[in-house]
């Protein structure tokens, strides 16, 4: 199936969510149409494939989301991708925080929270600037280089904390230079809807120096 042709029942069919989620999902995704064409929140040309793109290889994570967590950072949210599709599928489980720096992302964020009735924070700082407060899951999705984006993340990881970060065609050399200061267990799973992406599973993280 073309990327462009996966709408609202196609993932519904991957995920097994329920109507309710769904039409939160749908809301959401027309809000993201409407603010996009003034505030730029994503490219233009990802919205043809935004169910796609965007919703599918954010939900790809619920799965790996432990049973036990109950608190979720998400880092760099954006537009809300992975953390706030997220946080509508597992309402029910997980209280979850959006680190947004750009302020009118961080409004786009509101606004749908409030809209959906979810309940999200959401830190319009940057991630480096935060208090460390830890959490059960960190996420992140086209945050940064896998070595810096471990520096974002030390802050908010304990000893049970699981990263779940999407990433790109480049993760070798990321985590090739990542243990040059890191020591952790890693496990990649394949993504769902990039041929060359995939999802990494950290546990154990510990800072060794350079």
């Amino acid at each position: 199936m073309q990327p462009e042709s996966f709408g609202p029942k196609e993932l519904a069919a991957a995920t097994g969510v329920s109507r309710e989620t769904l039409a939160r999902l749908k809301a959401y995704i027309g809000l993201l149409r409407e603010w996009n064409r003034s505030r730029n929140l994503v490219s233009e040309d990802s919205l043809d494939e935004v169910w796609h793109r965007h919703v599918y290889d954010s939900a790809q994570l619920a799965p790996l989301v432990p049973h036990t967590a109950k608190t979720l950072v998400d880092l760099g949210s954006g537009a809300g991708f992975p953390g706030l599709v997220l946080a509508v599928m597992l309402r029910d489980q997980l209280k979850v925080t959006l680190f947004e720096a750009t302020r009118k992302k961080a409004e786009f964020l509101k606004e749908v929270s409030e809209r959906l009735g979810l309940i999200v924070a959401i830190r319009n700082e940057r991630i480096e600037e935060a208090r460390r407060e830890v959490f059960d899951v960190v996420t992140a999705r086209a945050c940064a280089p896998l070595p810096e984006l471990l520096e974002y993340a030390q802050d908010f990881i304990g000893p049970e904390t699981v990263c779940l970060f999407l990433k790109g065609q480049n993760l070798v050399l990321e985590l090739t230079d990542a243990h040059k200061s890191w020591r952790m267990k890693a496990r990649e799973h394949p993504s769902l809807t990039h041929p060359f992406g995939a999802v990494l599973e950290i546990r154990d993280l510990v800072h060794v120096g350079s």
